[in-house]
């Protein structure tokens, strides 16, 4: 079965509708009025509905023609679109990026960057994750993301990508201000923290082993989806465990959380700039304003 529609006719519909008249749309369009005429009397032939109402003085769309109008014109935008994505493409800037942000960093650190990309009229569309520890390496090797923002250290051995370090993240040890640990003397021993359930943010990866970190052998665990769920946990007294400094230091100062000593810390760990090395005109141009980018500016 052929196809009956065509972009041409569907633009000459549009055009009718919008100027309402044959004479009107055909000066809109730069044709002679036979031209549009024969366009729609083809196209109502071709489908076999009368499109336009004819017996009044304006051009007035049948249902059937206000529908073929109303579906018509999702189709233009689409082929529009199509049109100015094939163009980027040959630009070399790309349609869409998608920039993976670790769950410790707050995305309204982006806000003014994005304000100024879109400035640039670049045409791309972006898309924001929020991934858990591992998950930041992971939707990169799996092509989920093009940048991701906080990636951890001891990254999987990739091709094609490039790093940078964002700084060192360190973090504090933290209870309810009603737990049992808040007044054990200090430093904690790990006999002492693994009675005690431990909050864990679930790691979001989906191909790379799933990570896991300050949670002692043969210790419960409550796991979250991120950061800000495992700081509620922590105020509601459900568990213990590390938070980020920036993090623990805020709640410890409005007496919900009390920050602990512990015989054996949890180390620094290194925050990365992560992206695809073969990247276009928009991403590179989102890079330069990412790696200017401190701990400070991005953590809660």
């Amino acid at each position: 079965m052929s196809i009956k529609l065509s972009l041409d006719s569907l633009e000459v519909l549009d055009a009718i509708a919008r100027k309402g008249s044959f004479a009107a749309a055909a000066e809109s369009l730069f044709r002679v009025p036979s031209a549009v005429t024969y366009t729609v009397r083809k196209l109502e032939e071709d489908l076999g509905v009368s499109l336009f109402n004819r017996s009044g003085h304006r051009a007035e769309l049948t249902e059937a023609g206000a529908e073929l109008l109303r579906e018509g014109r999702n189709l233009l935008n689409a082929a529009n679109e199509l049109q100015f994505r094939v163009k980027r493409i040959a630009s070399g800037i790309e349609t869409e990026l998608t920039i993976a942000v670790s769950d410790l960093f707050n995305i309204s650190a982006l806000h003014t960057i994005l304000h100024e990309f879109y400035a640039q009229n670049f045409g791309t569309r972006i898309k924001i994750l929020t991934e858990v520890y591992g998950g930041n390496w992971d939707a990169l090797i799996s092509g989920r993301a093009d940048i991701s923002l906080g990636a951890p250290g001891d990254g999987p051995p990739m091709v094609g990508y490039s790093i940078k370090p964002i700084g060192l993240l360190e973090f504090h040890f933290a209870v309810a201000a009603s737990h049992p640990l808040a007044k054990l003397i200090e430093p904690l021993q790990n006999l002492d923290i693994m009675q005690y359930r431990s909050i864990s943010g679930a790691d979001s990866s989906r191909n790379l082993a799933p990570r896991t970190s300050g949670i002692l052998s043969g210790q419960d665990v409550l796991a979250v989806p991120d950061v800000q769920a495992k700081l509620q946990a922590h105020i509601a007294g459900l568990g213990v465990g590390y938070l980020p400094k920036s993090l623990a230091e805020k709640y410890a100062n409005t007496g919900e959380l009390v920050i602990k000593l512990v015989a054996e810390t949890k180390p620094e760990i290194m925050s990365y700039l992560a992206w695809r090395s073969e990247g276009g005109k928009a991403q590179k141009w989102l890079l330069t304003r990412l790696e200017k980018l401190t701990l400070d500016q991005l953590l809660w």
